[in-house]
């Protein structure tokens, strides 16, 4: 009797290791945005796609919050109410850069922080061992896209729409724009790129730097008035880097005839349906949902690295959708920004970015074959 009472305990403590070693492979995760939810077709939901994703094959649990107003002494507030109860963090936006102090404090937790660096109290970028922090080439992304929207043009206008001159905008702005005169040099696309005065924009440093901005990453009624204007002088394709402010411009085009967005971020297709057609011509791709698994993926097998990490083409960290079904680009036209890809791989095109110094009629690559 006491053989199989022991033979009955022991089994049940290997089982009671096995459930305990099973809770320990899953983490507890959340994924914070600010000011728009994870629902905003773009952006936040590419990254929530990832971490989802992730949840899903792992078996954690995923929580979404979402900080309301996007002040960053507000988003650094709200990371250091919830730190205490996941064991990562997904920061997603430049709103978070602000999260040293919070991450110093708490060691064991992971942080992901997307599209900035952590900065300290006096700006200083800087690296912190519990912090993978990533920010995009937006530029490549831009550069397809402004390829992509000069070789579909019929009236020869095509223009690039932001949201807020902040450097990611910039990039997207100025890649775009890269993009555009290298597909009139080499295509003889001859394309204008339409750069309305009064929504110029206006960059961190104080300086103009053209384009179209929209003054907010969540105005959708301005973003249709910018759109609107933007058809009225002409434009039938549209590059579109706003955010939930972009709809806005989305509808402008659904309400005009034969006028077409170039997605941003993510695959934005479904949102450009119109009835029984579609607005999309295709979508540049900021890759964060893979990156963002990828890293959480490395926090459960313990091989989490921090600091600080700048994704391009290189890492298939930007693109352009050419998926059957979800673009209305020409075979050519897929053939051209696949070549135009290869060449971003490769480093023998840089697109002009607001760090790199050059601007978008001068950029590094321009004569690249």
């Amino acid at each position: 009797m006491k053989h199989r009472l022991f033979s009955f305990l022991a089994v049940l403590f290997i089982l009671l290791l096995s459930v305990s070693s099973c809770f320990a492979d899953e983490l507890k995760v959340a994924i914070v945005t600010s000011p728009n939810d994870v629902h905003d077709g773009g952006f936040n939901e590419n990254n929530y796609d990832g971490v989802v994703a992730f949840g899903k094959e792992s078996g954690s649990s995923v929580t979404t919050i979402q900080e309301k107003t996007g002040d960053p002494a507000s988003c650094v507030k709200m990371i250091e109410d919830i730190v205490a109860d996941y064991d990562a963090i997904v920061c997603v936006g430049f709103q978070f850069s602000g999260i040293v102090e919070a991450a110093e404090d708490n060691p064991d937790v992971k942080f992901l922080l997307v599209d900035t660096w952590p900065a300290d109290d006096t700006g200083k970028e800087v690296e912190v061992s519990n912090i993978n922090a990533m920010k995009f080439k937006e530029e490549e992304g831009g550069f397809l896209a402004g390829v992509a929207a000069a070789l579909a043009t019929k009236t020869k206008k095509v223009a690039v729409v932001n949201g807020i001159a902040f450097p990611t905008n910039v990039n997207y702005q100025y890649g775009f724009m890269s993009g555009v005169n290298y597909a009139n040099k080499h295509y003889g696309t001859g394309a204008e790129i339409v750069e309305l005065a009064s929504y110029s924009g206006t960059d961190v440093t104080g300086q103009n730097v053209g384009g179209n901005y929209i003054g907010s990453f969540i105005d959708q009624a301005n973003g249709k008035i910018v759109g609107q204007a933007l058809i009225r002088e002409g434009c039938d394709v549209m590059f579109v880097a706003a955010g939930g402010a972009g709809m806005g411009v989305f509808t402008a085009a659904k309400e005009a005839k034969g006028v077409y967005i170039v997605g941003c971020d993510a695959d934005q297709y479904n949102d450009g349906a119109n009835g029984d057609s579609n607005v999309i011509l295709t979508s540049a791709l900021k890759v964060m949902d893979m990156n963002d698994k990828r890293v959480l993926n490395d926090i459960l097998a313990g091989k989490f690295k921090g600091g600080n990490y700048h994704l391009g083409a290189d890492t298939n960290s930007t693109g352009y959708v050419k998926t059957p079904g979800r673009n209305q680009l020409t075979d050519d036209a897929i053939a051209k920004l696949d070549a135009a890809f290869e060449l971003l791989k490769s480093g023998k095109i840089i697109p002009a970015s607001s760090y790199s110094g050059t601007k978008p009629d001068n950029f590094a690559g321009l004569d690249a074959e």
